[in-house]
């Protein structure tokens, strides 16, 4: 089934958006079976790297399953940002001094966190997250230590640290737009090193994902 164009020629509408259609319709046509996970793969592979309007409406062209409701809605839970009332717990403190410091799985990110680190390590991994605001102010202090963070592509980073014979190295793509959360990450480092990675690329959710649908249609 072709992609709808919803009156718009195809080649006017944003890329995303026609990106997202055809991914979404080659994970429900994996999820109830129709293709395998070769032939899924390779195109979601393709879909995820052209630019090309007319190849994302090629790629699902022999497919007819469209997303229902029960879709979107899993969809949503997996892709989407959490946000959560904050309660009182607006800012909080992570001290590293001779040791390692980990936050990760699904923790309660506040308003403002301030980080310091000492001849340790810090590691915070933001995949799991839930945010109570969609904007976060990090306040690092990184003396001789090594800190990273972990972002998933939804969230957007925004570096102003000051380094003195350090490093600062960011690889996050920065793909939240609008609704997606802001992390300020200010600060100073002295000889140490400051990393934001993405822990899980978009095609390794989309995969993921993929194989949950699946599985919730076998259950």
């Amino acid at each position: 089934m072709a992609i709808h164009n919803d009156g718009v020629t195809i080649t006017d509408r944003p890329i995303e958006q026609v990106r997202e259609q055809a991914i979404d319709q080659l994970i429900m046509s994996y999820g109830h079976g129709v293709i395998s996970a070769e032939a899924f793969e390779r195109r979601l592979d393709e879909a995820t790297n052209t630019d090309s309007h007319q190849r994302l409406v090629e790629l699902v062209a022999d497919l007819s399953l469209e997303p229902d409701n029960a879709y979107q809605q899993q969809r949503q839970q997996s892709f989407m940002p959490r946000y959560q009332s904050a309660g009182t717990a607006r800012h909080e403190r992570i001290t590293s001094i001779l040791s390692s410091s980990h936050r990760n799985g699904q923790w309660l990110v506040p308003e403002e966190l301030s980080v310091l680190a000492v001849l340790g390590s810090v590691t915070l991994d933001f995949s799991d997250a839930t945010f109570t605001t969609q904007q976060v102010t990090i306040n690092i202090a990184n003396w001789v230590s090594d800190v990273t963070l972990y972002v998933p592509e939804h969230v957007n980073v925004v570096l102003q640290m000051t380094d003195i014979l350090a490093s600062t190295d960011n690889t996050a793509p920065s793909m939240g737009g609008r609704q997606g959360p802001t992390l300020v990450v200010t600060g100073h480092a002295a000889l140490a090193s400051l990393s934001v990675e993405v822990k899980c690329t978009m095609k390794e959710k989309f995969v993921a994902f993929a194989n949950q649908v699946r599985q919730s249609l076998k259950s």
